[in-house]
């Protein structure tokens, strides 16, 4: 009578370790986390605006390349924000049990059926290079907003380096019009670098959001694969 209830207890722990994954991480912890850092930058942002700090960022000639520096912020923003979503739905389907058919871990589970060690490996390296494509992609977009930055920087002092000339300089009348001149590359120069490289931190921030929740989906992945490939 005990060697039917020992198998029985012993199919029950098979099914059951078979399908369980590691400590399951609050539902949507990334996203709080994401939104988190939004608000607090954007109540930075504003807190400046308030205290007059970027009023010259958006009046002149600086004012188109600002704009552009925020548009490219903006995308990047954007889509980090919809494959942070993705993966983060992904993941609290996969600890749910319920794997999505269009899902990374289903492609993932479906190459391993009968696959041995080595083959398990490749397609894990494979499903690495998927899952840090988009956090490669934000990083990208980041250190554009840097080389913006730049660019208004050199324009800033052509600008200003422009303006100057060195046979009118002893002609009082002609001085005020260079330093006009002057600061106003100046101006350019100091803001487009400012903004680019604020936006550049904020835009990083939620790239590292978005790969700590990459690396999560696919530790948990791997973790599913192993374990029904083990049962």
């Amino acid at each position: 009578m005990r060697a039917p209830a020992k198998r029985s207890d012993e199919a029950t722990a098979a099914v059951a370790y078979s399908g369980a994954l590691p400590a399951r991480p609050p539902r949507y912890l990334h996203v709080l986390q994401f939104a988190l850092v939004n608000v607090v930058s954007l109540a930075l942002c504003v807190a400046a605006w308030l205290e007059g700090w970027l009023d010259g960022a958006f009046t002149g000639s600086s004012l188109w390349l600002c704009l552009l520096i925020i548009a490219a912020f903006l995308y990047g923003l954007a889509y980090c924000g919809l494959r942070l979503w993705r993966v983060v739905r992904e993941l609290d389907d996969l600890h749910a049990g319920a794997v999505d058919v269009a899902s990374r871990a289903s492609w993932y589970l479906t190459q391993l059926s009968g696959a041995g060690a080595d083959s398990r490996a490749t397609v894990a390296g494979l499903l690495r290079l998927q899952l840090a494509q988009a956090p490669s992609t934000v990083r990208h977009i980041a250190g554009i907003l840097v080389l913006m930055g730049l660019v208004g920087t050199v324009i800033g002092f052509i600008v200003a380096l422009s303006g100057v000339d060195p046979q009118q300089v002893p002609t009082v009348d002609n001085v005020a019009p260079m330093v006009a001149r002057l600061i106003s590359g100046m101006s350019i120069a100091l803001y487009t670098t400012l903004i680019g490289s604020v936006l550049h931190l904020w835009l990083m921030l939620t790239q590292r959001i978005l790969a700590g929740s990459a690396l999560a989906l696919y530790q948990s992945i791997v973790e599913r694969g192993e374990q029904d490939a083990r049962a």
